[in-house]
Formats: C-alpha cells, structure tokens, sequence
C-alpha cells in the first residue's frame, strides 16, 4: 500500500485540536439538538441519533470552523480583513464570524448560488465577488485578491482550524449520545468528515466513520479507494455544497487515516430524504445536509443492530427551488 499523501505530520490537526476549538467557540456557536426518531429506529432497525447542525448559527455547522479560524488571527489581520470562496455555508459563516469579531470579509461566490446563500451573506455584511463556475477557478481568485490586497485566506474546509473547529459538531453528538458503532457525515472537500473523524478517535475509538458523497461528486470516494487524490469539475448535482473539485492536502491524509469508509447516494436519494425529514422529523435540511440521512435511510449503509450517529449538516435551502424538487418527485 503506498503512503499516505500527507504533508508534514505537524501540520495536520489532532483531537487536542479539536478539544481546543470547542473551548473557543463555547458560548458563541449554538450546541445544536440531538434529535431522534422511533420511526426512523423502527425503518432501519437501528437506534439513530441526528445532530442538527441545521440548527447552527447561520444554518449550518460551517459557523464552528469559521468562528474558530477567525478568533485565531492576530490584530493586524483582523484589521485587513480575510477573504474566502465558498458556494454558500462558509460564506456565510465566515461573513457573521467577521462581524462578531470586527473583521472584515470577503467572499468568491458562483454567479449561480443559491440566492438564500447570497442574500444571506450579504445580511451578515459581507462583501461578495462572484465568478462563473463554468469558466473560472474560484481558488484563483482568491489567492489572487488574497496577494493584491493583503487579505488572509481563509479556505472553506483545507485549513487546521476550520478542520478542527468543525470536528466540535461529533464531539458534542459523543458528549450527549455517548460511544456509537458508526458515525455518518456529508463529504464536499473533507472538513467536516476529517474534523469528526478526530472527534471520533478521541470519544468513540471503535467508531466506524462513513463519509457520504452525491454520485455525480464521487471524487472522495474514488480518491479513498484508489489511495490517490481524484478530483471532479463542477458536478451536476442539487448538493451544492458538495460540489467540491477534490479532497484537499489537509483533508486527503486526515481521510484515510481515520475515515473507515465512503459511499455515494443519488439525487433521487436526497429528495426523497429530504422530504422524509421535513415530513416526519418536521425540520428544514438541505440537500448537502441530508447526505449522511440518505446513506442511513436508503439502506446504503446497513445499520440494523447498531447505534448510529448521523450529522445533519446545514439547512440553508430555497424553499421555492425546494417545492419544485418536490413536485417533481416519482
């Protein structure tokens, strides 16, 4: 087996890391429910606990990375502002981590996101720069704007702090439902799944940890089975937030070091989640944030017998986009 592709180990964060950022954003990120269901016990046999990172400050569980990531700078990086690109939940995230601590933000947003994401994210005051997916690098252009203006890039999910900030989301689940057999998470570009496998080796050691992708995105997946990073251009799927072109260098290693296994779920899969949990569990999630209830519920992960946990990861979704899915449902 060839090695892991990791930079040097010392840049990688650890489960001290995550247990660091949890004391940092305590009091400031929502601890968010952990919701359960005997109907979904009954359906799949299981007894399933759900965090409700849906219920996140800015709607999802981008806000604990960003959070912990900003609180970190020095003044004078919080004096020149920081800059990032995301599709949406770091985007927002990072706009309301900026305004709480006085930095500035600027965010690289597709022309074509989500317009609650948007809106959102020029609500909590920060400065958007779209591109065109279809022909521009949004990485690019943030280094770019990064060097032109002396802005600190804060990158959406291949960072240590955000990596372990977001780890906080397992941590919490593990401190409430205590050790589980299996933990699954959404995978977009490996920071949340990287940040709650660490908090899993240090809560739950004998956690199988399932990262869950769109199958129009399965560039993880492919990348864990072949040990090589795989990328993906701007996929065709409705989980926008998992339209990710790759692992990063950070979350690559940190995948298959404490990732036990990835899976992929249909479009079709999420809606039908989607409205399941809308519908039975009576909150809003969107179709990133519904990847890991997918797995469960559309029997990709066989979970019969076990305590499971499953991260929901956001619920920031157009609810007009969200109607037309629906009625457009088989």
């Amino acid at each position: 087996m060839p090695p892991d592709p990791a930079p040097d180990t010392l840049l990688l964060p650890g489960f001290a890391d995550v247990l660091d950022a949890a004391g940092r954003i305590a009091g400031v990120a929502n601890r968010t429910p952990v919701l359960t269901s005997r109907t979904v016990d009954a359906r799949t046999g299981a007894t399933v606990f759900f965090k409700g990172e849906n219920f996140q400050r800015a709607g999802a569980f981008k806000f604990r990375g960003a959070y912990n990531a900003l609180s970190r700078l020095d003044d004078d990086a919080r004096r020149r502002g920081v800059i990032t690109f995301s599709s949406g939940n770091h985007a927002q995230a990072t706009a309301l981590a900026g305004r709480l601590l006085g930095v500035p933000v600027t965010i690289v947003m597709p022309a074509d996101a989500p317009a609650v994401k948007l809106a959102a994210t020029r609500g909590y005051g920060g400065t958007i720069v779209t591109y065109d997916r279809e022909r521009e690098n949004r990485e690019e252009i943030g280094r770019r704007l990064s060097e032109q203006h002396g802005l600190t890039l804060i990158p959406p999910y291949d960072h240590r702090d955000i990596i372990a900030g977001q780890g906080t989301a397992a941590l919490e689940l593990f401190d409430e439902a205590g050790a589980l057999d299996a933990l699954l998470v959404c995978c977009g570009g490996g920071g949340l799944l990287s940040g709650c496998a660490l908090a899993a080796s240090g809560r739950s050691p004998g956690c199988h940890v399932i990262g869950v992708e769109p199958a129009a995105g399965d560039d993880a997946t492919r990348s864990f089975r072949t040990r090589t990073l795989q990328t993906v251009h701007n996929p065709p799927t409705i989980a926008d937030g998992a339209r990710t072109p790759s692992l990063g260098t950070l979350t690559f290693p940190l995948v298959l070091r404490h990732v036990h296994d990835m899976v992929t779920v249909t479009d079709e899969a999420l809606l039908r989640t989607m409205f399941f949990l809308w519908e039975r569990l009576k909150i809003v999630v969107e179709p990133t944030g519904a990847l890991a209830a997918a797995a469960l519920l559309e029997g990709t992960v066989p979970a019969a017998g076990c305590r499971v946990g499953v991260v929901l990861s956001g619920g920031n979704v157009d609810l007009r986009q969200a109607a037309g899915w629906f009625a457009g449902m088989r």
